[in-house]
């Protein structure tokens, strides 16, 4: 797939970045499309100079087909830089054509240039494609659990 490119996201992707959450959030339980909360989000991520946070598109000859996005922080268990990825998502029509794992060899990359020692996620527990997926290209599964809680009630 020669024609694949791995870029930084922009505002002109917005769009067809909301049609990926809408399809992610489609699977994922926890979560449920609002798309002025998703623009709002995804213009968070965009706006600021790259440094602690990236949006990463999947680009064939000019065609979003993925995005990816991470964002670090200081993990005192590892004693540095941490990036947690998030919005991992691929158009159906694209999935199993390996632009997942040149989204994520990408994210990876951009973690490793700001020495980062660890790089985790999330995925749906049910989602067993996408945790064959992650098995499949080196990712591990913890004893850890997520747990959140709204700050505004």
């Amino acid at each position: 797939m020669s024609s694949l490119i791995i870029r930084d996201a922009n505002q002109k992707d917005v769009n067809v970045l909301l049609k990926l959450l809408k399809l992610l959030f489609s699977i994922e339980k926890d979560f449920k499309f609002d798309i002025t909360r998703q623009s709002h989000g995804l213009n968070m991520m965009l706006d600021g100079c790259g440094k602690h946070r990236c949006v990463k598109v999947a680009d064939i000859n000019g065609l979003v087909v993925g995005m990816a996005t991470a964002q670090t922080l200081i993990s005192t268990a590892e004693g540095g830089i941490s990036v947690v990825v998030e919005d991992m998502a691929v158009s159906l029509d694209w999935q199993g054509r390996g632009v997942g794992k040149r989204l994520l060899e990408n994210i990876t990359q951009w973690a490793q240039n700001r020495n980062a020692v660890r790089l985790s996620l999330l995925t749906d527990k049910d989602n067993t494609a996408a945790l064959d997926f992650y098995d499949h290209i080196g990712w591990s599964k913890t004893s850890l659990i997520c747990l959140h809680k709204k700050s505004h009630t």
